[in-house]
């Protein structure tokens, strides 16, 4: 079965690395942080925004975008707002772990990288005269567009009331 892994490289804002955490927690996807950093891991702003879930978490660290690379194998998807393609129209392969990759909030991933993989940049459609949504709001949308193309492995589908029976 695949794995769904949510790549963050150069996270600058704590919250928005909290809330991915939280995300990936809840999905069974994993989180890689590729460092540097615009915080530092214990930042109480990034724990508290996925801190109850915190240790239900598969997190690795790397030190650099080629550490990163070589240590993982599947197929990557970087997530631009340049990108070529739209993210609901490419299909997630099941059949090998799927890498949806991100850059800093103030400046994406590079655009040497984007152009080498120019068939696997992906764009979530927005206005034209906008700038681009927040970078946890992407990762959510970007992880339930392929756990939709899956079938939600492992998920729950159907939720209840506390003190109701439907």
């Amino acid at each position: 079965m695949s794995r769904l892994n949510i790549v963050l490289a150069q996270p600058q804002i704590p919250q928005n690395t909290g809330n991915i955490s939280r995300t990936c927690a809840v999905t069974g996807a994993a989180l890689h942080l590729i460092k540097p950093y615009g915080f530092v891991i214990t930042d109480r702003h990034l724990k508290r925004a996925g801190l109850d879930y915190w240790d239900k978490l598969e997190i690795r660290e790397y030190d650099d975008m080629q550490e990163f690379f070589e240590s993982n194998d599947g197929e990557f998807y970087y997530f631009t707002t340049k990108g070529l393609n739209v993210h609901s129209e490419v299909e997630y392969p099941v059949d090998r772990d799927v890498f949806l990759i991100f850059g800093r909030e103030d400046k994406g991933l590079p655009e040497k990288l984007l152009y080498e993989n120019k068939d696997r940049c992906v764009r979530i459609p927005m206005r034209p005269t906008l700038r681009s949504l927040n970078l946890s709001n992407s990762a959510a949308i970007a992880c339930y567009e392929v756990l939709r193309q899956w079938d939600y492995p492992d998920l729950g589908r159907s939720g209840s009331l506390t003190q109701y029976v439907w």
